[in-house]
């Protein structure tokens, strides 16, 4: 077997390639949880930095020819993934919210369970939406878009130059807006129910005070709310899928 003359080369290159990829992967939704066991996520990033080496390893290569040190050109890649993730992170925490609001508003909101991806304790309806939505997602291509922009991102953040801090802190302050934006739009419906039932559980206390209204809409209101929510719960997901692609494509 002849070994090619430039092996150091083409294994530094790829390790650059794996940076960023490995970054991105480990704060991407789906890929990046932390029920997916740590050796899995390394070799998906693997797999995945071995298949688009064939696409963006040029550059990498470029920049090592330039002169580059490999160290300070690991690193760069490393705070370029993991800014990326960030902001897909972010996007997909509006799913998250959508669930915990429509958890309070059908009173929800003590049924907690442990969210790794949350870090903590999250209503039960937060984590089944992120979980629903995270296969309608995978349903709808929508993961493609998120392994598309790894590559592209080679054509706007080049290899060895940190991604500008101006433009990615204003970039993340709008994935923050859309995203509770989306958020609170996802839950609208159960916002407007809930507006309601609690208008009209008030007047009937004000009418009828004798009699105990708390033990009564308590039941009514899981209810109804269970109700809205499985009847909106397709159209909000396939909605937040909808976004999530599109602010994937126009962000960079």
């Amino acid at each position: 077997m002849t070994v090619p003359p430039d092996l150091e080369l083409q294994i530094a290159a790829f390790f650059l390639v794996f940076a960023r990829v490995g970054a991105v992967l480990m704060l991407l939704p789906v890929f990046g949880e932390d029920s997916v066991p740590g050796r899995v996520r390394l070799m998906i990033a693997f797999g995945l930095s071995f298949a688009f080496y064939g696409l963006v390893g040029a550059p990498a290569r470029a920049a090592l020819e330039n002169g580059g040190v490999l160290a300070a050109l690991l690193i760069a890649e490393l705070m370029t993934g993991l800014a990326m993730g960030m902001i897909m992170r972010i996007l997909f925490f509006a799913v998250s919210m959508a669930g915990s609001l429509i958890s309070m508003q059908s009173g929800f909101s003590s049924a907690v369970v442990f969210d790794p991806a949350q870090a903590g304790s999250a209503p039960i309806l937060s984590k089944f939406a992120a979980i629903a939505a995270a296969l309608v997602c995978m349903g709808m291509q929508v993961h493609h878009l998120w392994l598309g922009t790894i590559v592209h991102s080679y054509s706007t953040f080049p290899v060895g130059g940190l991604p500008p801090a101006a433009d990615f802190a204003q970039l993340a302050i709008q994935a923050v807006t859309r995203s509770m934006m989306l958020g609170v739009g996802l839950a609208a419906p159960l916002m407007v129910y809930g507006i309601v039932f609690n208008v009209a559980l008030g007047l009937a206390a004000r009418v009828a005070p004798a009699i105990q209204v708390f033990f009564i809409a308590q039941p009514l209101n899981l209810i109804l709310g269970l109700a809205i929510a499985a009847a909106t719960f397709g159209t909000m997901l396939t909605m937040f899928a909808q976004e999530m692609g599109a602010a994937l494509q126009g962000a960079w």
